[in-house]
């Protein structure tokens, strides 16, 4: 290791390979990050102004989307920028910082989750005691732990991986600070560092995972006994949306992160991570506004009172000049 020089900049190759692809991939990847943010703070402002929407379960949707929206931020801008410029370096410091804040929402995005189902348990399971067992001071508690927790194991997996001695390679397989590409960049990386981040990785991923099934198994078991196919419906469809997010997210993840690897694999991790990066995001406000009646009213709600206001103040300004 002597004979090496200490790295303090890495090289995130991202889509260098496919250089005539750069300016495509950068007009896709924009409007759909303009589109990220405007559908979840849509979903976010909405739940604001709507009373009828104050309930456990937009609160913790709230804090989903708010918590994609910082989840793209951390990714998204950086690669845009590496897409249309020569130089790609990052520092150690801000790779760092990157894999820190990616994570720590990443396991946040795992736990709230997690916690929605539970909401959607105690909703099915025992209605009457709805308010008192979900109560907003709950609530906050949940949504706080699971920043806690997002937040603890993320600044765990960081602390691992930079505290390793990178020499050699500079260039890092993947257009953000991902783990495995970084540490495959390491001089003394170990089997015992690959398997306390395999634990950790595994400790939110398949912990909330295991979680949410618990919940959805006591609400199948409650739904089931149901004696009306009316009740079931209306049960099983409070759920959908959840379900179909979970699936989604769960289905991403796993394969990038719980999957045996190999330094073969980045391309194909890097085209993965393009999916929980932008689609997911990007999907997940469209799955709860399409298949929720309470939050299209809501929304169009907000669109025609935004419709309203715009002309309002334009010709407000109109009349001042």
């Amino acid at each position: 290791m002597s004979n090496h020089t200490t790295i303090i900049t890495f090289i995130l190759w991202g889509f260098s390979s496919f250089p005539d692809l750069q300016v495509l991939l950068f007009v896709l990847i924009f409007f759909s990050h303009l589109t990220i943010i405007a559908a979840n703070v849509s979903i976010m402002v909405a739940i604001k102004l709507s009373h009828n929407l104050h309930t456990p379960m937009y609160f913790f949707l709230c804090g989903l989307s708010f918590s994609e929206t910082c989840t793209t931020m951390v990714i998204i801008p950086r690669m845009l920028v590496d897409l249309l410029s020569e130089s790609k370096t990052i520092s150690l410091p801000e790779c760092a910082t990157q894999m820190f804040f990616f994570f720590g929402l990443g396991g946040n995005n795992c736990f709230t989750m997690a916690a929605m189902s539970y909401d959607r348990y105690t909703a099915i399971h025992n209605p009457l005691h709805y308010a008192v067992r979900m109560t907003p001071k709950i609530c906050a508690q949940l949504m706080l732990a699971s920043w806690m927790v997002g937040f603890l194991i993320s600044l765990s997996i960081v602390n691992i991986v930079f505290n390793l001695h990178f020499c050699g390679s500079k260039t890092i397989q993947h257009f953000f600070c991902d783990f495995l590409p970084v540490v495959s960049l390491a001089c003394n990386y170990t089997s015992y560092h690959e398997m306390a981040i395999f634990l950790l990785s595994a400790f939110v991923l398949v912990g909330s995972f295991v979680l949410i099934m618990i919940s959805y198994v006591f609400i199948g078991s409650v739904i089931m006994k149901m004696p009306s196919a009316k009740g079931r419906y209306k049960a099983f469809s409070t759920c959908s949306s959840h379900l179909t997010v979970v699936s989604i997210h769960y289905g991403f993840a796993g394969f990038v992160y719980l999957r045996p690897k190999n330094s073969d694999s980045f391309g194909e991790d890097m085209l993965m991570a393009v999916t929980y990066t932008v689609l997911t995001p990007l999907l997940n406000p469209i799955v709860y506004s399409l298949r929720n009646k309470e939050m299209q009213t809501a929304l169009r709600k907000v669109i025609s009172n935004t419709n309203r206001i715009m002309p309002h103040r334009i010709n407000k300004r109109t009349e001042n000049m």
